[in-house]
């Protein structure tokens, strides 16, 4: 297991690694261990969630408020889905900054990460199977979004791809109407947020 920081920091990529026999194949997707050693903090784990999608199914751009904020480490066992990272926090030096990591169960890897930041993900294959561990529970009235069409934020999505939309997705602001809003975390609250969390491991 490999873990790398992203162009958006505060998220990285984990190369995960798959051992196969003649019964089947086996992969170790999560240890706390790891990703604590790279993030500086142990992470709380309070809600589980698993989606399957349709070619072209696109899933945000997700976030929430800080604190608490939802960090997310997502996985893709079957199928393939491009998942994208936005800066989305008021402040940060790299806000409006985008990555973007393949995951599929070919090439397992998992994407972390950290409160404040927004996620979305495209479906590349008919049912891409998309589990993902959350550290809050949902709140939906401290759960918005971008659109994931802003031609601002540009988002890297395939051109070969017919995108399907939830209605609540569709009718997102985009990232500097949301930012006009007040909708958007800043950097001062996810970063007092982060060292309330690297505090809390020290003890």
């Amino acid at each position: 297991m490999n873990i790398r920081e992203l162009a958006v920091p505060d998220a990285y990529v984990v190369d995960l690694v798959t051992h196969g026999d003649s019964r089947g194949g086996f992969t170790e997707w999560y240890r706390t261990d790891v990703l604590t050693d790279a993030v500086g903090h142990g992470v709380d784990l309070a809600q589980a969630n698993h989606s399957v999608s349709a070619r072209g199914a696109l899933r945000g751009v997700h976030f929430a408020l800080v604190p608490p904020g939802q960090a997310k480490y997502v996985y893709c066992p079957a199928g393939r889905v491009l998942d994208v990272v936005v800066d989305v926090r008021v402040g940060s030096p790299t806000f409006g900054t985008v990555d973007a990591v393949e995951l599929g169960g070919e090439r397992p890897r998992a994407v972390y990460l950290s409160e404040g930041l927004g996620h979305a993900f495209v479906s590349l294959e008919d049912r891409s199977s998309v589990t993902y561990l959350l550290s809050s529970a949902f709140s939906p009235g401290r759960e918005f979004g971008i659109h994931p069409m802003d031609p601002d934020l540009d988002l890297p999505w395939p051109k070969d791809v017919e995108f399907e939309l939830s209605a609540k997705d569709t009718a997102a602001p985009t990232l500097e109407e949301a930012r006009q809003q007040g909708l958007l975390p800043t950097m001062e609250q996810c970063t007092a947020r982060y060292d309330e969390l690297r505090a809390q491991s020290r003890r």
